[in-house]
Parts: C-alpha cells; sequence; structure tokens
C-alpha cells in the first residue's frame, strides 16, 4: 500500500528558501534540484514537481530577493511626504538596506545580474525597476524614475564590489543630480577602497 502524503502546504515556499541559501552558500552554479531539495529536506520529487526547471526556481527566488527593497520603498514614512527630500530619503533607505543585512543585498544582485545570461529571469529583473518607479510616482517624471533607478542600481554595485563604505552624503548628492537639483552642489569623493595591510 502506498504511504498517503503528507500534507505540507508550505513546501514551495521552504523549496525557493532553500534555494536561495544554496544560492547564498555556493553560488548559481551550486544550485540544482539536488542540492535544494537537500537543503530543504525534502525528496528530490518535490522540487521538480513544484519547479519544472531550474530557471522556474530562480524565477521565484529572484523574485522573493527583490521583495525586501521594494517593501522598504512602499513602507518608508520617509517617501511619505509630499515636500520629503525624495535624494535624501532614497540614500538613507539603500544605505539601511545594505547596512541591515549586506549579504542578502548580494544574494539579491547575483541573481539580479544572472538574468543577462538566463532571458527566463529577465522579467523579474524588470519587476524590480517597476516596482521602484511605481513607488516614486507622483513623486518625479517617469524619465527620471528610471535615471533614479539607475543610480540606485550603480551605487549599490559599486558599494558592493568596490570595497567602499556606504557614504549617505554621496549618494544623495548623486541623486540630487538626476533629480536636478544639485548639478552644482560639491560632491564629496569616495574613500578609497581599503587596502591589504603591508609589513613595515
Amino acid at each position: 500500500m502506498a504511504r498517503p502524503r503528507r500534507y505540507d502546504p508550505d513546501r514551495r515556499e521552504r523549496i525557493v528558501d532553500a534555494a536561495l541559501r544554496v544560492v547564498g552558500r555556493d553560488g548559481i552554479a551550486g544550485l540544482s534540484h539536488r542540492t535544494v531539495a537537500a537543503e530543504a529536506d525534502v525528496p528530490l520529487g518535490s522540487t521538480t514537481y513544484h519547479f519544472g526547471s531550474l530557471d522556474e526556481l530562480l524565477v521565484a527566488a529572484l523574485r522573493r530577493a527583490n521583495a525586501t527593497f521594494g517593501q522598504a520603498l512602499r513602507e518608508s514614512p520617509e517617501l511619505a511626504g509630499p515636500d520629503a527630500d525624495l535624494a535624501a530619503a532614497l540614500a538613507r533607505i539603500m544605505g539601511r538596506w545594505l547596512d541591515e543585512d549586506r549579504g542578502e543585498v548580494e544574494l539579491a544582485y547575483e541573481l539580479y545580474l544572472a538574468a543577462l545570461r538566463r532571458p527566463a529571469l529577465r522579467p523579474v529583473a524588470e519587476e524590480w525597476a517597476g516596482e521602484v518607479r511605481a513607488a516614486l510616482a507622483g513623486r518625479t517624471d517617469l524619465a527620471t524614475a528610471r535615471g533614479l533607478v539607475a543610480m540606485m542600481d550603480g551605487l549599490c554595485l559599486m558599494y558592493l564590489l568596490g570595497g567602499h563604505r556606504y557614504q549617505e552624503g554621496y549618494a544623495r548628492a548623486m541623486l540630487a543630480r538626476v533629480l536636478d537639483e544639485g548639478s552644482e552642489a560639491p560632491v564629496v569623493p569616495l574613500s578609497e577602497p581599503p587596502t591589504a595591510p603591508t609589513d613595515t
């Protein structure tokens, strides 16, 4: 007699969480149905039942990873007021996102940039930009919102890849330039990336 199937309504979500942990630990190259099943402690057939391909699993993982920053924008009281300093608010929100869980941000960008070689991920990567633009609706025009998204992406990657400490004032000045609020304002230069100690 076949063993009855255990009711497990959260299994799909646990598989997505496991995929994020695998990518965070081993990179996308380490992702497979087998590694995710082992990480989630579910039968291998469960991962293929819920996700017919690794691309489907990566789409779900990227959508989950994208949610954090979009939620921060939607729920931020700093963006609620019509007279709020938009550049300052965005710089502050970015700083919190980068400082609170750098590993989570790195994971989100690893999945985001995977869309360069995985076309199935591109619509989900665009969802992130669309969500940020939607959060800025009513505060600026569409073209400027696109520019802000591009600037925030560039700043995040610069700090993640360059070894710089996040500087909120610099980010605010750059975002203000996109908003055409501070084109003449002096910009504090980035600090040099840390260097390895040398023997003296």
